[in-house]
């Protein structure tokens, strides 16, 4: 079978069980603070977990892009190194919310594997919780017995704690899990060495193939265990894995979820894939894994950058670059020519990807050539490293800097470093990396007490749509710590707070208890959960509540929200259907918007857009606002974004059936003639492929146009009013730029007749000509002309030179090309060492010319003694 009927007879099965079919959630998740990722197939669940949410349907099955780059068995640095792990993955899963159990979820596990997918039983193994004492936690009997009626009871294994109770966090729902693990061992390897020795032994050919997670309890931030009001069954089978079990093969990447991408890496490289473990076939698997976790991560709407969940994806790309750069030798973009392999593979499973398939290909392309700019220029600096080098090793620090700086990986470093005689110090790399990890995980820390629950009502309500202001009660609160600043979350039963989502910022406000007013700092979702952040409680926190928003700002973000779906049909219809958004900021005091497009908005274009904006303004077009299901939603012509998850029934803002149809959750104001004006006030490009425009709205826009009508009215009077402003003004251009070229030429004709006279004063020393002024000039450039004017005449020279530029000191160091040969001396050594800490300043430059500049002009002099006394030394 291929990949595409396995995963279809998974989900055809557990539909003739009684289970709704789902789609799977985006791969880069929104709403939860303590995830960047999918990473489990039960994220998007996670609310009827926690109770937070009752679910539409108890029983539900999915695929569900997950990706993993960090915990168990899942570090980045391994992945492609053995045959069956991952970054991306699909985790095929089926749920119960309170419904069926053990008994049901052990049957259905064991009549698919081996009834519909024909696995034969005597490869099988299955584990169960052993018990815990520590935790008072008893042997999983009731999972033991059940097993007991479908496999033969010497292939029933006790786990540990480990590895058979799964928990999903430090904190939270958790429960004993039994999972399922196939020998795909020949017949006499297996004859010899019976396979319920390598169960979790991370055997490559022994694996776990499908976990049944039974969630019973509940963490607490103190380590104890309270029993769930529900029991829910959880659980996930990795794709791959199957469909490598399925088709017979020995790896994962051997199958046709793979192959395609391999054979297209093959015809692209001249190389051939021999299923090998050196390091050619390592980069084919590597680059084979991290193309599907960088494509789909960019269709969801995750743009690599430097920080977050950006900088996993470009850290995932750089490796993938690294890979077939060192042991490919392909030293031009390669990822981008995957694109269309894997949009075309998975078009009918996860459409997204094909239906962007060109801005993906964009991104990624331009990420690719950024990268290897950055290997070359990381390369020339491994060089300089070695060729300064007293003893044939590269030290610790400068292999985390070339791992930071220049996404050098360890081994290559050290690759590079052997082919060259060098060793590279690991301890100190370790070192380094370690102070970085800690850096990062102290700026990211946070401490959240466990909820105090004052009323068990599941969720609370949004009423903000209509309502302002509402009484209301808490339901419960917790204390959270961040960054070394306490603050509270509170949730109310209902709340006209709109949570941050979608773009648009949460609101503030306050809370009346009684006679006490509390501030609401700002308001988000955890999941489907609206928090509010206070900086402190109420002395009565059980007394009765009017929340009451902020509605001034609720309506100047309101406003710059309706204008954002206006701005987006606008550049749909000037720059064509391409658009599509691909994040955005609403706020009280403007709107930010990216969107694709591969070139800058031209200022033409920009007027023409505005100019379509303010004429929908003018016609004061009514914003309907209507609850669908999705799939009428979309025929009405709704633009559902990339990387959103929608509910069954959806919420759809029209302003103009003929214009601007969106899926939306935000707050809008009743007419679009409440904008008053539309006014651009920035574009720009935020990455490839993307551009991203800022613009203000009602009494926003009338400040800005007003704050520009000033400045350009403080330009005139400045100006003395002159009849024609932009004829004066080039005219004013026109004249500094020849009187500049006038003072260039006079500094010159200076720098000449000083060079003249400051030949006699080189003192010979120690068969070097030495010479070390102070000198009066007027800019940084003229120095180092006079420096260079004096070069020629003479020879084995040393020049210091050193001026009070606008009350700045400036050095310029010149030293003759035989003598960094001969006596090792270094310009920029010798300007950062001896000169930038008398000026309170820095500098470099190459092995013969170097400055600097700083802050302390009275040390001058003593920047002459200090390369002088280096030279006689």
């Amino acid at each position: 079978m291929t990949a595409s009927e396995i995963r279809q007879q998974f989900m055809d099965f557990f539909a003739s069980k009684g289970h709704q079919i789902v789609p799977s959630a985006p791969i880069v998740v929104k709403n939860d603070p303590t995830l960047l990722f999918t990473n489990a197939g039960m994220n998007q669940f996670k609310d009827y977990f926690l109770g937070n949410k009752v679910p539409a349907h108890k029983r539900v099955a999915d695929t569900q892009k997950c990706l993993r780059v960090s915990g168990k068995h899942n570090d980045l640095e391994e992945v492609g190194i053995d045959t069956y792990h991952h970054t991306m993955f699909e985790m095929l899963g089926n749920w119960s919310f309170g419904d069926y159990f053990k008994k049901e979820a052990i049957a259905w596990s064991w009549e698919l594997l081996t009834e519909v997918y024909k696995i034969p039983k005597d490869r099988l193994y299955v584990t169960v919780f052993e018990g815990d004492a520590n935790e008072n936690l008893p042997k999983d009997e009731e999972a033991y017995n059940f097993w007991k009626e479908v496999i033969a009871e010497d292939r029933i294994l006790l786990g540990n704690k480990k590895d058979n109770f799964w928990e999903m966090g430090d904190t939270g729902p958790c429960g004993p899990c039994s999972e399922i693990h196939v020998d795909c061992r020949l017949d006499d390897e297996r004859s010899q060495v019976p396979g319920s020795t390598l169960v979790n032994a991370d055997h490559p050919q022994v694996i776990e193939i499908w976990n049944n997670v039974f969630m019973q309890f509940n963490r607490q931030k103190d380590g104890s265990l309270v029993p769930l009001p529900a029991k829910h069954v959880d659980t996930g089978m990795g794709l791959e894995r199957l469909v490598r079990v399925l088709q017979g093969k020995q790896s994962n990447y051997d199958t046709d979820l793979f192959m395609g991408t391999v054979h297209t890496t093959e015809k692209l490289t001249g190389k051939v894939y021999t299923q090998s473990d050196d390091k050619k076939d390592v980069a084919f698997r590597v680059i084979a894994d991290h193309i599907r976790a960088i494509c789909f991560t960019i269709a969801d709407g995750q743009l690599p950058s430097n920080n977050g969940a950006g900088y996993v994806i470009r850290r995932i790309l750089r490796r993938a670059v690294r890979y077939y750069f060192s042991f490919l030798e392909v030293k031009k973009p390669l990822l981008h020519e995957l694109v269309p392999v894997l949009a075309q593979q998975f078009a009918h499973v996860f459409p997204e990807l094909q239906q962007q398939q060109e801005f993906v290909k964009k991104v990624v392309f331009e990420e690719e050539n950024n990268f290897l700019r950055t290997l070359d220029s990381g390369i020339r600096r491994m060089e300089d490293v070695m060729g300064k080098a007293t003893t044939k090793a590269v030290d610790g620090k400068t292999a985390f800097e070339l791992y930071d700086t220049f996404g050098f990986p360890l081994d290559l470093t050290n690759l590079i470093a052997a082919e060259n005689g060098f060793a590279v110090d690991e301890k100190g790399f370790e070192a380094a990396m370690k102070q970085q990890k800690d850096r990062s995980r102290a700026a990211t820390e946070l401490d959240m007490d466990d909820w105090t629950i004052l009323d068990e009502t599941p969720a609370s309500v949004f009423v903000g749509y209509e309502l302002l202001e509402t009484n209301t009660k808490v339901l419960k609160y917790r204390k959270i710590k961040a960054k070394g600043k306490e603050q509270y979350q509170v949730v109310l039963a209902q709340t006209p707070f709109y949570a941050e989502s979608g773009g648009q910022v949460g609101d503030t406000g306050i809370l009346f208890f009684d006679n006490e007013a509390i501030a609401v700092t700002d308001t988000k979702k955890e999941n489907d959960l609206i928090v509010h952040f206070t900086d402190t409680l109420p002395q009565q926190i059980q007394a009765p509540v009017k929340a009451e928003i902020d509605k001034a700002k609720r309506s100047n973000t309101a406003r710059h929200h309706s204008a954002t779906h206006l701005l987006h049909a606008a550049l749909r219809e000037v720059l064509g259907t391409h658009v599509a958004q691909k994040g955005s900021l609403v706020n009280a005091d403007y709107l930010r918007f990216d969107f694709s497009h591969f070139a800058k908005v031209t200022d033409e274009e920009l007027a023409r857009i505005e100019a379509i904006v303010n004429e929908k303004i003018r016609l004061n077009i009514p914003v309907v606002i209507k609850e669908l299901p999705k799939e009428q939603a979309l025929q009405l012509g709704a633009m559902a974004l990339f990387g959103e998850k929608y509910g069954d029934i959806v919420r759809v803002v029209i302003m103009d059936p003929a214009y601007s149809v969106e899926l939306c959750g935000g707050t809008h104001i009743g007419s679009t003639g409440e904008l008053g004006l539309f006014k651009f006030t920035a574009e720009s490009a935020v990455a490839a492929g993307v551009r991203r425009i800022e613009a203000v709205t009602g009494s926003k826009a009338e400040d800005y146009i007003n704050e520009q009508l000033l400045q350009l009215k403080a330009v005139k009077a400045a100006l003395k009013n002159p009849k024609e402003l932009l004829k004066t003004v080039e005219t004013l251009i026109q004249d500094k730029t020849t009187l500049e070229k006038q003072v260039e030429a006079l500094e010159l004709e200076k720098v000449k007749q000083m060079a003249v006279g400051l030949k006699s004063a080189a003192e010979n020393i120690n068969g070097v000509n030495f010479l070390g002024k102070v000198v009066t000039i007027s800019t940084a450039e003229g120095l180092k002309n006079l420096a260079f004017a004096l070069k020629n005449d003479i020879p084995d020279h040393v020049l210091v030179l050193a001026a009070n530029i606008a009350g700045k000191a400036s050095v310029a160091l010149l030293i003759a090309d035989n003598l960094v040969t001969s006596k090792g001396w270094e310009a920029p050594k010798m300007i950062k060492e001896l000169v930038a800490p008398l000026i309170k300043g820095g500098g470099g430059g190459q092995k013969n010319f170097a400055t600097a500049g700083g802050q302390e002009t009275g040390q001058l002099e003593q920047v002459i003694q200090k390369i002088k006394g280096a030279i006689q030394s």
